[in-house]
């Protein structure tokens, strides 16, 4: 047998051992269901409040340009809000159309009511010098 055939046979054979543990390390862990966080910054905050503006349903490139930010941003956000729950999508051959869910507008009202608190603070009286 040449060194090579015996060098590529090692090989498969560590490459097969590998294999085999890293499939008994997957049977003995229980699969850990990820906890989802959304995190609203002002842009994504943006898209839920023009759903929620919005008695009609939504193109994603409307509400990008709505919202003044890019296709893929807002699609990005609107995909991991449809895995939350927030909004759902519908598609009519290439586009898809998106609305807010139940759960949707009570947090798009919430964060209309926390900008509503914020931009309603009075500002410190400042004393007038004469």
């Amino acid at each position: 047998m040449s060194p090579f055939i015996y060098r590529l046979q090692n090989r498969i054979g560590l490459m097969e051992q590998k294999v085999e543990s890293k499939a008994e390390a997957q049977k003995e862990r229980p699969s850990e269901k990820k906890e989802q966080v959304i995190i609203f910054k002002d842009k994504q905050a943006r898209i839920l409040l023009s759903l929620r503006a919005s008695e009609q349903e939504l193109y994603i490139s409307s509400l990008a340009k709505m919202t003044n930010t890019t296709y893929v941003h807002a699609c990005k956000f609107l995909k991991e809000c449809e895995a939350a729950g927030i909004t759902v999508g519908e598609r009519h051959g290439k586009i898809k159309v998106i609305k807010l869910t139940d759960k949707g507008k009570k947090i798009a009202e919430m964060i209309d009511s926390i900008y509503g608190l914020i931009s309603n603070q009075k500002k410190p009286e400042q004393k007038q010098t004469e």
